[in-house]
């Protein structure tokens, strides 16, 4: 599995590729990757794609978790913890303000709602499951107050990318961290890794694997 030493010597990888060159400054509102993301996401009626997660809080132990993540216009959401903590376990949102979810092992049958922020349905760093789409991470990097740039990044898993660099202005009103980046593909502008910091310190670092998109999803695969 995935640990903060591991992690950290990819980190480094990266961001000694990034030193080198120069960065472009760009207001929450015009950074190009965010603008190419969201002319390529216009064309995207539903997805599916892992996220593999390692996640750590502190006074709590370090988490790594795989989640498979279904989605179809306009709210429609489906996630499946697959390895890690609650392996098994899932929900479905369908834009209200509740979880249709179940436990992993022999309680899978037995289904439940909770509040869509409840701790059941929450990461360890208490992200939501509407958090967790694709679309929402990269608007956090729009709307989040802070100085925002942008670099070309390095490549990953044979993906040329380009770095968004967010450097948040206020850390307690973004779970402490104080820094966060996002490398998105140079080829599909869908993102591939992210980071966040406290301080020097990863405390969260994403990787997006298997995405499919324009599947034919339909509403019955949304079971609420």
């Amino acid at each position: 599995m995935y640990n903060s030493r591991s992690i950290a010597k990819l980190v480094l990888a990266m961001s000694v590729f990034a030193a080198v060159l120069t960065a472009i400054p760009a207001s929450a509102q015009d950074a190009p990757a965010i603008t190419a993301f969201d002319e390529a996401f216009a064309k995207v009626s539903d997805y599916t794609v892992n996220l593999r997660e390692f996640e750590t809080k502190k006074e709590s132990p370090a988490q790594n978790r795989t989640y498979e993540y279904w989605f179809k216009r306009p709210e429609l959401v489906k996630t499946l913890i697959v390895s890690g903590p609650g392996s098994g376990s899932g929900g479905v949102w369908n834009g209200g303000g509740q979880i249709s979810g179940h436990q992993g092992g022999v309680l899978s049958f037995v289904h439940m709602k909770v509040a869509v922020n409840d701790p059941r349905a929450t990461t360890l760093r208490g992200y939501t499951i509407p958090q967790g789409l694709i679309q929402n991470q990269v608007d956090r990097f729009r709307t989040i107050s802070g100085t925002l740039t942008q670099h070309p990044g390095p490549v990953l898993d044979g993906t040329p990318t380009d770095e968004l660099d967010l450097d948040i202005k206020d850390p307690a009103s973004n779970g402490n961290a104080t820094r966060a980046i996002m490398y998105l593909s140079a080829r599909t502008h869908f993102p591939v890794r992210q980071i966040q910091y406290e301080g020097s310190k990863i405390v969260y670092y994403e990787w997006f694997t298997d995405l499919k998109t324009n599947v034919g999803l339909r509403e019955s695969d949304f079971p609420f």
